[in-house]
């Protein structure tokens, strides 16, 4: 039987001082066309227990996160999903594209309930905060006005925490939706099924016609000069 996220750890954080407790979790990190996107839903103190049938995204059907997404919506006290698109992840890095989107998604929930005071975050690795500054970060420091929430990082809090499966289910739905919608105008790489991963009908679409502009052209692309040499 699947575990049910419930929001323990969200109310630990609030009962511990926080006000605002977010949620946030990323899609698209490794696939090789289209943006990363990263979702974010935050809760508070009156916040009650999330919509039934909430999971991480990956362990449900597109039909059941449509369903879910705006039950989502309005249940969260605010939401945001933050995209880093291709040329961006090439310019600067797939971790500091994710942080880029991951401010983006809270610099929008900052309009409705203002700055959150801590992050839940998916993983056990930290790819918001801002590395420290040296010679070589000074170009990575963030390009808003967004103070540094703390960030508590748990492993499988996709799972285990409400808001961050919430977060997932919205980012998916928003991803899949910028796919489909470039598929309309690349069709030969079947977006639209793959949303933009190394499936086979893709791989052939690369290796027949090359990389677009929505592909991460800094990443070794399958069937391409640049795998080959």
């Amino acid at each position: 039987m699947r575990k049910v996220p419930t929001l323990r750890q969200e109310r630990a954080l609030l009962a511990s001082g926080a006000r605002l407790v977010a949620g946030m979790d990323e899609v698209g990190r490794g696939a090789l066309a289209g943006p990363v996107s990263v979702g974010v839903v935050v809760v508070d103190a009156t916040t009650r227990t999330g919509p039934k049938g909430v999971a991480d995204s990956k362990l449900l059907t597109p039909g059941a996160r449509e369903t879910i997404a705006p039950a989502v919506r309005r249940w969260a006290v605010a939401w945001g999903v933050g995209h880093a698109g291709p040329a961006e992840i090439d310019e600067v890095g797939i971790i500091a594209a994710l942080r880029l989107a991951g401010r983006r998604a809270l610099a929008q929930v900052r309009q409705v309930c203002g700055d959150v005071d801590v992050v839940v975050l998916d993983g056990k690795h930290n790819w918001l905060s801002t590395p420290a500054l040296d010679l070589f970060a000074a170009a990575d420091a963030p390009e808003d006005d967004l103070p540094e929430p703390a960030v508590r990082t748990l492993i499988k809090a996709d799972m285990t925490c409400t808001s961050v499966a919430a977060a997932s289910v919205l980012a998916k739905v928003e991803r899949d939706a910028i796919l489909v919608e470039l598929a309309q105008r690349h069709p030969e790489y079947a977006w639209d099924q793959n949303k933009g991963y190394s499936a086979k009908a893709h791989m052939d679409a690369l290796g027949l016609h090359g990389p677009t502009p929505q592909h991460r052209r800094s990443w070794n692309l399958p069937g391409t000069a640049a795998s080959v040499g």
